[in-house]
C-alpha cells in the first residue's frame, strides 16, 4: 500500500488541483500573494499526507496529519478572504467548500485513527 491508496491523500490531492484551477482567474498582481499563498497552503495538505505517510511509525505520521489539518484551515480562511475580495466567484467558492468540508471529515477521521493506534 502506498499513500496514493489512502482516501485522505486522494481528497486532498483533489481539493489541491482544484485550488490550483480556480486560483488561476486571480488578479495578476496577486500572483505573489494571496494565490501563492492559497496555492502553497492547499498544496501543503497532501504533501504533508505524503511526508507523514513516508516516515516510521504512527507519532510522525499524525505530527505530519496535525500539519495538514492546519494547512486546510489556512486553506479555508484565505479563500473565504478571497470571496469578499470579490476574487472568487459564490459557485466555485462553494464548490471548492463542499470538497474542504469532505476532506477535512477525512482527514480528522485518519488523524483520530492513527493517534489511536
Amino acid at each position: 500500500m502506498t499513500y496514493k491508496d489512502l482516501i485522505v491523500w486522494q481528497k486532498a490531492d483533489a481539493f489541491a488541483h482544484q485550488v490550483y484551477l480556480k486560483t488561476r482567474s486571480f488578479p495578476k498582481d496577486e500572483l505573489f500573494g494571496i494565490t501563492s499563498q492559497i496555492r502553497r497552503a492547499a498544496l501543503s495538505v497532501p504533501t504533508n499526507i505524503v511526508e507523514g505517510y513516508a516516515r516510521k511509525g504512527d507519532k510522525e505520521l499524525a505530527r505530519f496529519l496535525n500539519i495538514a489539518i492546519g494547512s486546510l484551515a489556512e486553506t479555508e480562511y484565505l479563500l473565504g478572504f478571497a470571496n469578499r475580495l470579490g476574487y472568487i466567484d459564490t459557485t466555485d467558492f462553494k464548490e471548492l467548500e463542499t470538497l474542504k468540508d469532505d476532506m477535512s471529515k477525512a482527514l480528522w477521521t485518519f488523524y483520530k485513527k492513527v493517534l489511536s493506534a
